[in-house]
């Protein structure tokens, strides 16, 4: 993850104004370049279809075919680009739906630039990214499912960066990654992680993941 990576960007929104922000947001960065824009999920797989890239940046509410059907298309690409859904709608069921659909990264358009930088970088290395409000809002949408029996109130304790560190621990993803993709010391990772363990009542990862799978914050 430390070495110096560049990655090309699809960005897939209505908002003219909002693509533009994206822009100048991105351009700040030399790790990254926008090579297209398109303002539905039809324009985006028929650019697909001229064009690899390795990030397509989207939206979910558009005109036409959503972000949701969009992703679905795109991942029954040979040899897809990476998916980053980039939206105001944070709230269950539309990351399930996303992620379902086969994105690598939810964020939401409040998010920081560093957020969004972290979310690219970890879906073109094909690894899960969620920034902290997604993640809070996927893992309490999931609890509050009634088919759900698994244990709330441990869960409700946590901080939305907690939430954040959780669905990165049990995805697999380590001390150092972490630190890098959130820009944080590996001793606040490692603060985090202890934190979680003391809010739910477990002892290690092992049991971190076992406790996210039996409450379904994460697939098996």
């Amino acid at each position: 993850m430390g070495a110096y990576m560049s990655y090309s960007i699809l960005v897939v929104d209505d908002h003219a104004l909002f693509r533009t922000g994206l822009q100048m947001i991105l351009r700040n960065s030399s790790n990254f370049e926008i090579v297209g824009e398109a303002e539905t999920g039809e324009e985006a797989l028929a650019f697909l279809e001229k064009n690899k890239v390795d990030v397509v940046l989207m939206d979910i509410n558009m005109p036409g075919m959503g972000g949701i059907e969009a992703t679905r298309r795109i991942n029954a690409l040979p040899n897809p680009p990476k998916v980053v859904a980039v939206t105001a709608m944070i709230e269950t069921p539309f990351p399930n739906k996303l992620l379902d659909a086969g994105a690598r990264g939810y964020v939401s358009k409040g998010c920081s630039a560093d957020e969004l930088h972290a979310a690219i970088s970890a879906a073109a290395n094909d690894e899960l990214f969620l920034s902290g409000d997604v993640a809070q809002s996927l893992a309490l949408g999931k609890l509050r499912d009634p088919k759900n029996t698994g244990d709330i109130e441990g869960v409700k304790k946590l901080s939305a960066r907690e939430f954040q560190c959780m669905m990165m621990i049990v995805n697999g993803q380590g001390t150092q990654e972490i630190s890098e993709l959130l820009e944080l010391s590996p001793k606040t990772v490692s603060t985090y992680r202890h934190r979680l363990y003391e809010k739910i009542g477990v002892e290690n990862d092992v049991e971190l993941t076992h406790f996210a799978i039996r409450n379904a914050l994460v697939s098996v």
